[in-house]
Formats: C-alpha cells, structure tokens, sequence
C-alpha cells in the first residue's frame, strides 16, 4: 500500500522557448494532440497517442533541455503533500496555483530527481 493515491495520469513537463512552435511540432511529427495553450500560465498542453499520458510545455527564455519533470494527477494535493512530507519527503517552495486551472508541487526522490503532483481545477477531469 502506497502512501499516497496518484490518479492514472501523467504530464510529461518540458521546458521549451515557444510553446506554441512546440505544439506545432510535436503534431506534425509525433501526430500528438493540442490540448490547450494557457498562455497566462505560460503553459501548453498536448495529448499523446498514450492514454492518460500528456506533454506540458512550460515556456522559459533559456529552457533547461533533458530537464523533465514526471507529474503525477492527485485528486486532494493538499492531502497528499501533507503525508509525503510527514514521511519527510523533500518540497521545492509552497504548492503554486493557477486558479480555475491547476494547482502543483513539486518535490525531489532520495537521488533529488524533480518530480510534481497537481490538482486539476477545471472540474473536468
């Protein structure tokens, strides 16, 4: 039994200079889906040919390539973030939120591998 219950999704993060060009390319060359653009957020989105599995662009003046962030879907992440650092799971800063959209953690394995929970807050997933 895991601590926490992570949803079947994951969002593959990546850091790109134009998420809008990125779409474009991983639907010319993958035949990956666009999901959205929130470009207040400064976030993209793409569906891949996996259920379940997404692309998230994050979009950053000099991106950090090879610097992928798994994010892992959690239905209650206030819940969950309270048991993993309980369990004395290392956090990086407080819990970000874009309201009406999405709420993130991120948070680093015993090797300091980044990896995120979020939240969806759309109410429809």
């Amino acid at each position: 039994m895991s601590l926490i219950s992570v949803e079947k999704t994951i969002t593959i993060a990546m850091s790109v200079t134009d998420r809008h060009a990125s779409a474009d390319w991983y639907g010319a060359m993958l035949g990956f889906e666009l999901l959205y653009h929130a470009d207040e957020a400064g976030w993209s989105e793409m569906q891949t040919k996996t259920p379940g599995v997404t692309l998230g662009f994050g979009e950053h003046t000099k991106p950090a390539p090879g610097n992928c962030v798994p994010v892992f879907g959690i239905a209650d992440l206030d819940a969950g973030r309270a048991k993993l650092e309980e369990a004395g799971v290392k956090f990086d800063g407080p819990t970000d939120v874009v309201e009406g959209m999405v709420k993130t953690a991120t948070f680093y394995d015993p090797d300091g591998n980044a990896l995120m929970l979020a939240q969806d807050l759309t109410g429809g997933a």
